[in-house]
């Protein structure tokens, strides 16, 4: 019990200590192969050396300034996102709920552009998209949203990978000022639309032109096997929004812009006092130095396949599994039934996984993990689903 900390996680009984590559080590020296990855924000291990180096560097050099004035970190840093994405130009927070918030108000400031008094973003059931008020209710999950009314207005919600349910919005308001979903929907259990989902939406958002905002931050950064994983579709959303993986553990956040939502937010419209400082850009290039050197979005897409297939392998006659599943380094395998305690199990075999949806058995593992390491998770979580 954490006396002087509200009771906001369910914690596992666990303190961590150290991590070093894909392993953590807890207060009693016990030795744990990490399998989540921090939520898919540790995508090059823990205590990456060069990610370490940079931040320690910066730390000794200039940690901050404010965005009272330039800062070289942060400029070299939008120039490799916009490089690497397409888009043109960024917005540094500290979070993805942060990005998601600049996102938002990207989208109103669109519409009100546009002469549209009460402009509605479009949403999805069951995406996740953070828990301040405005993203909260973005949020496509009613339960997390309880006891927190009145909520912003401004959001309306459609099924995920339904495009007739977006169409049938449009037809209904004329007041849609963007759509906002993620290429995959991470906390509700690695729901994979169709391949042309994207592309769907990216033509419905120029039809009414409105903006297609896209919630990348626990599908980018080379998780999926590209840096975006909307790249594989070959669009350019109007809004991207990441966190997660951008900094490897050090808090940061991004939103960027192209194309007609370029320079909607101005000097005086939108700020945060620590966000994109030295610090956090440093870590934040060191990650991408390594993500693109050692060509990890590659190996993301390479491993999880045959992870994929390992796991299929393992489980085949699992009459309780309905479903693998992946893209890239995003895995999950359904269940039948709910699973959660499976989680514990896994603690036990020193391994860290997560249920997402109450179902789902949830991997998102450092994009730096070899084959044994694969194989070791592919056969702790095979034994454990075959023993539910």
């Amino acid at each position: 019990m954490h006396k002087h900390i509200m009771p906001t996680y369910a914690s596992l009984p666990v303190r961590f200590v150290k991590g070093k590559g894909a392993y953590l080590w807890d207060d009693e020296g016990q030795q744990y192969l990490d399998a989540l990855a921090g939520i898919a924000v540790c995508s090059l291990g823990h205590s990456h050396p060069e990610v370490a180096a940079a931040i320690s560097e910066q730390a000794n050099t200039l940690t901050h300034t404010s965005n009272l004035y330039y800062i070289d970190k942060q400029e070299k840093l939008a120039n490799k996102l916009c490089e690497l994405s397409g888009m043109n130009d960024v917005f540094f927070a500290n979070s993805g709920a942060e990005a998601n918030e600049a996102a938002i108000k990207i989208a109103r400031r669109f519409g009100h552009n546009k002469g549209i008094d009460e402009p509605l973003i479009i949403c999805m059931h069951n995406s996740f998209h953070g828990r301040t008020l405005a993203t909260l209710t973005a949020t496509g999950n009613d339960k997390v949203k309880e006891g927190f009314a009145p909520l912003p207005a401004g959001f309306i919600h459609a099924n995920y990978n339904d495009i007739p349910a977006i169409e049938s919005l449009f037809e209904q308001h004329n007041n849609i000022a963007a759509i906002l979903v993620e290429p995959i929907q991470g906390e509700s259990g690695v729901n994979i639309p169709a391949d042309d989902y994207l592309n769907k939406l990216r033509d419905l958002s120029e039809q009414h032109d409105c903006l297609l905002m896209l919630d990348e931050i626990q599908t980018g950064v080379g998780r999926t096997g590209s840096f975006l994983a909307s790249q594989q579709n070959g669009i350019k959303a109007d809004v991207v929004t990441m966190a997660k993986a951008l900094g490897n553990g050090v808090p940061i956040g991004a939103c960027l812009s192209s194309g007609k939502a370029t320079g909607l937010l101005t000097a005086g419209s939108h700020g945060s006092t620590f966000g994109g400082n030295p610090l956090a850009c440093a870590a934040a290039l060191s990650v991408i130095e390594v993500l693109q050197r050692d060509q990890l979005s590659q190996r993301a897409l390479q491993l999880g396949a045959k992870m994929n297939a390992g796991f299929k392998q393992k489980l085949q006659h699992c009459e309780h599994v309905v479903e693998v599943r992946n893209k890239g380094l995003m895995i999950a395998i359904e269940l039948k039934t709910p699973c959660t305690e499976l989680v514990a199990k896994a603690l036990e075999q020193k391994l860290l996984i997560n249920v997402a949806g109450g179902n789902n058995v949830r991997l998102l593992p450092p994009l730096t993990i070899t084959d044994a390491e694969a194989t070791s998770i592919i056969d702790i979580v095979s034994d454990l689903i075959i023993a539910h």
